[in-house]
């Protein structure tokens, strides 16, 4: 069964940077992080500051851990497990994304 949605061309995605698709009825924020050549995606919304704001957050790494700091708070979650760094009861949900054939795709 094939639940790929394709969001975008991974050239529309500058690196080192996020953009936000609407996948249903959610908001995921995407991420390319060019160093590793990987695509990360969590949602879109900040529980902390209660905003759909993660997509422009800021990505790089406390320790081996690569995360995003929300634009509000500056609360680090982390890309690959949604875990806020901060608070560790806190999580975003993190979904599957793959690169196919130059599209950017989101597992629904």
């Amino acid at each position: 069964m094939n639940n790929w949605l394709t969001i975008c061309n991974i050239t529309d995605i500058a690196p080192n940077t996020g953009v936000c698709a609407k996948v249903g009825e959610k908001q995921v924020a995407i991420f390319f992080h060019k160093r590793t050549d990987a695509l990360y995606a969590i949602s879109n919304y900040d529980p902390i500051g209660k905003a759909n704001v993660l997509s422009r957050g800021i990505i790089g790494s406390i320790g081996d851990q690569l995360c995003v700091a929300s634009p509000l708070y500056k609360q680090h979650f982390d890309l690959q497990t949604g875990t806020c760094l901060e608070d560790p009861s806190v999580h975003i949900d993190v979904y599957k994304v793959r690169q196919n054939s130059g599209l950017v795709q989101i597992h629904q």
